[in-house]
């Protein structure tokens, strides 16, 4: 059972896995492409709507590219809270979910959204290339999600 108040807990959980999530992942971005502007790492993120016009817009499109990150961390945070919130095992094995749901992000989003997006990136051509950005999904999208849902709902019973 969960120790919040009902969808007060669950709205709360989300709000902050959001802004948690979403800060850690697109800094991990910005500080492992340091051969490039932070404007260009959010400009690739406009570029999911925009293509390539994404990195001629300057500061516009990288403001775009940040919104547009947020809102997608949103989505993110919004599926596994309220699964948490339903299945409590989710919570009681937040560790292990929280790995799995971070490759399962990574997974949707290299080979599921951003190839149906106007981006102008590619999947990586190998296993080698994939593992740096599967780590940060791991360190800074699944798990802090997972830890969140479970603090803030509150653990299941047997945990």
């Amino acid at each position: 059972m969960m120790t919040g108040s009902g969808w007060g807990a669950i709205g709360r959980a989300i709000l902050l896995a959001t802004l948690a999530a979403g800060t850690l992942d697109i800094g991990a971005a910005i500080l492992t492409n340091s051969q490039v502007p932070a404007r260009v790492v959010l400009q690739s993120v406009a570029g999911g709507w925009l293509g390539a016009a994404a990195y001629q817009g300057g500061w516009s499109t990288a403001w775009l590219g940040l919104a547009s990150h947020f809102a997608v961390m949103l989505g993110i945070a919004a599926v596994f809270v309220v699964a948490a919130a339903l299945i409590p095992v989710l919570r009681r094995l937040w560790f292990p979910v929280g790995v799995a749901y971070g490759i399962a992000v990574w997974l949707a989003m290299a080979f599921v959204v951003v190839p149906l997006s106007a981006s102008t990136l590619s999947p990586p051509d190998s296993l080698v290339a994939a593992m740096k950005p599967i780590v940060i999904h791991i360190l800074f999208v699944g798990l802090p999600i997972a830890w969140i849902a479970r603090r803030v709902l509150g653990a299941s019973p047997g945990a």
